[in-house]
């Protein structure tokens, strides 16, 4: 294993967020293990429902479908058996990323079904060659820890999209990938893919560069794709992503903290069946929950609720030492506008003060819906900003600077010490937010907004950044797996419409 491993921007924030006490998180915790005790889940899967019987649960039904309650010392147990500490491994072994708590990351969201053109600014329908510039512009930025599947490729037929997703990020991004499956058979095919890229089946699963996100259904179900790809996941070695998206008002309860309960159980449930599964299977504690506009319908990932759900969730998966992955920095706005920058900013940094492992949601707009290369690159620069507020103040000799305050005394000057070139580079600096005075930011930028800058900044990485080149083979092994897979849904199609 390389050294180079990257690890998270800020081990211990200088400024964070309590959002529980001990005893209000022990509260939230007891109260979802009696939901999973006494309530349960339904399951939509015969295996899934043996594999916790097996275990001991509870199960009510007969077929493929049951109730299934959790004894609280099996949750727990299962809880305890899911690592803290995880390496996102990286196709490129630089871009690895390793998360121990209280380090924070952040990605992009996804999936969003629409993209704005960052050339003709035009919205359009996303496909498999905008998720590819998307990618390839995530693995340029720093701030981006992994890569979230920022679009799907609605160009390509519906039951093999993962395919073509994992192929179009696999090739322009060195980066972990986080994804949705959809299907075991999917997952399957994705493995063996990235086994191609990786150059073989045992090097990916030493270093599996890939986690699966898998959806609980509010309120309170395991349906069967969900469970086929958790148990199909922890078998080849690939870490899983429970991420429920519970909606307070609609499908969980109007109050925060019931919808934070409703959620940990959904979450929880997940986990213990992918420990159950295979122990020691990296588990990272995801969500994108948040309340539903009841005046129009609408999930709201910009509302003050989002960040604030989102930093509790990062403290309840902190108290279990399990990676969190939560949301900020997502805007209802259509637009990369004035709206989108103060909802990003509040979401964004909330979650971040709460210590959250990865917080997703760069680069998006409209709830979700679309994916924006300019909004990536201010969010980018954003996050920078928010590390800066992390890392607090440092109190030292070299920081507090005393003896060079007597040195200069009264009506003195700093700006030629050696303590200020010393130090100088700790400030923070600005690439896209311009701090010039007016006739520079005239000269140099030439009277150009922020945005525009952004897109053209956007463009300019897409034309001249390169990501590592995959293996010899890998891509021509890639588009044969597809192609082969796609022939032989077509031929079961036709055969069961007959």
């Amino acid at each position: 294993m390389e050294q180079s491993i990257r690890s998270g921007h800020i081990t211990i924030p200088g400024f964070s967020l309590p959002v529980f006490s001990d005893d209000e998180i022990k509260i939230l915790h007891q109260a979802t293990l009696d939901i999973l005790e006494k309530t349960g889940v339904k399951v939509e899967s015969k295996e899934a429902l043996e594999i916790f019987q097996g275990a001991g649960a509870v199960i009510e039904g007969n077929g493929e479908t049951g109730i299934v309650k959790l004894p609280a010392h099996l949750v727990e147990a299962c809880i305890k058996s899911s690592p803290g500490r995880v390496i996102y491994h990286g196709r490129n072994p630089k871009q690895s990323y390793r998360v121990d708590q209280g380090e924070v990351g952040f990605s992009t969201f996804g999936e969003c079904i629409k993209v704005i053109d960052p050339t003709s600014r035009q919205i359009g329908p996303a496909s498999k060659e905008a998720l590819g510039r998307a990618a390839l512009l995530v693995d340029y930025l720093d701030q981006m820890a992994v890569l979230e599947r920022p679009m799907g490729s609605l160009d390509k037929p519906a039951q093999t999209q993962p395919l073509h997703n994992f192929e179009a990020m696999v090739k322009n991004c060195g980066k972990h990938i986080f994804m949705g499956f959809n299907s075991r058979e999917n997952a399957k095919k994705i493995f063996e893919m990235a086994a191609v890229c990786m150059g073989g089946k045992d090097k990916f699963r030493e270093t599996p560069i890939v986690t699966a996100f898998i959806t609980p259904t509010s309120p309170l179900e395991l349906v069967k794709n969900c469970c086929d790809v958790i148990i199909e996941s922890a078998r080849a070695g690939v870490g899983v992503a429970p991420i429920s998206m519970v909606l307070s008002g609609a499908t969980a309860p109007a109050t925060l903290a019931g919808a934070i309960v409703q959620h940990n159980a959904e979450v929880l449930s997940a986990i213990t069946l992918a420990q159950l599964t295979r122990k020691g299977t990296p588990c990272t504690y995801a969500s994108c929950s948040t309340i539903m506009d009841l005046r129009f319908s609408t999930p709201a990932v910009g509302a003050p609720e989002f960040g604030v759900i989102s930093a509790g969730l990062a403290k309840l998966a902190r108290f279990y030492d399990i990676p969190s992955w939560v949301g900020g920095g997502h805007s209802d706005s259509k637009l990369p506008d004035a709206q989108a920058a103060y909802e990003s900013s509040l979401t964004a940094t909330v979650s971040a003060l709460s210590g959250a492992n990865f917080i997703y949601g760069a680069g998006c707009l409209e709830s979700g819906l679309t994916f924006d290369f300019a909004k990536l690159l201010m969010d980018s620069e954003l996050i920078n900003n928010i590390y800066k507020v992390l890392k607090g103040i440092e109190i030292n000799k070299n920081t507090i600077a005393l003896d060079l305050i007597h040195e200069v005394g009264p009506a003195g000057e700093f700006l030629t010490r050696q303590h200020t070139f010393d130090n100088m580079r700790q400030m923070s600096s600005s690439s896209l937010f311009d701090r010039r005075n007016r006739d520079k930011w005239m000269e140099v930028a030439q009277g150009k907004d922020l945005t525009t800058r952004a897109y053209e900044e956007a463009n300019h990485i897409l034309m001249t950044h390169k990501a590592l080149e995959l293996p010899i083979g890998a891509d021509e092994a890639m588009k044969d797996i597809i192609k082969e897979y796609e022939t032989a849904n077509q031929y079961k199609g036709r055969k069961n419409d007959t």
